[in-house]
Parts: structure tokens; C-alpha cells; sequence
């Protein structure tokens, strides 16, 4: 599966893990981390797409609204870089 480290990654956020190959069959696992079942990883598959959207909406709104904070103050992306911020 193409996205399987990606897919395994949404379905366990915090969960520790390798993925040696490209199947459920070669991941190990940390101490302590629930396996995902191979149902999970097809089910997630399918969830995949409108995550990753997701995740890069929250990204760009996050970046419009430290944007809006910064103008409020006056300032402005080219002034952060200016100082090297």
C-alpha cells in the first residue's frame, strides 16, 4: 500500500512505530502501541484524501490567522523575516 506509513500514522497519531516494506505484515511496533488491524488501514485508506485536506486546511487557516495577528500589530510577514524571525 503506497500511503501505508501516512495511513498508520493518521490512525495512530501518537503511537511509535517502523514500517520496513510496504505491508501491515513488516511494521513494528513500539512498546505499548495497539497494532493497527489490516480492516483499520483499508477503512482508513478510504479516510485518507479528506485527512490530509483537512490537515492542510487547519494549516492555512492557522497561517491566515497569525497573518491577521500580525497586522493587527502592525506588522507584516517581511517584517518577521526582516528580523530574522
Amino acid at each position: 500500500m503506497e500511503n501505508l506509513g501516512s495511513i498508520i500514522s493518521m490512525l495512530r497519531p501518537n503511537g511509535g512505530f517502523a514500517l520496513y516494506g510496504s505491508d501491515l505484515e513488516n511494521v513494528i511496533w513500539d512498546e505499548g502501541v495497539v497494532p493497527v488491524t489490516k480492516a483499520e488501514v483499508e477503512a482508513g485508506a478510504k479516510q485518507f484524501d479528506a485527512w490530509q485536506a483537512e490537515k492542510e486546511a487547519a494549516k492555512i487557516a492557522a497561517k491566515e490567522s497569525a497573518q491577521t495577528k500580525l497586522a493587527a500589530l502592525g506588522l507584516t510577514a517581511e517584517d518577521l523575516k526582516a528580523l530574522g524571525l
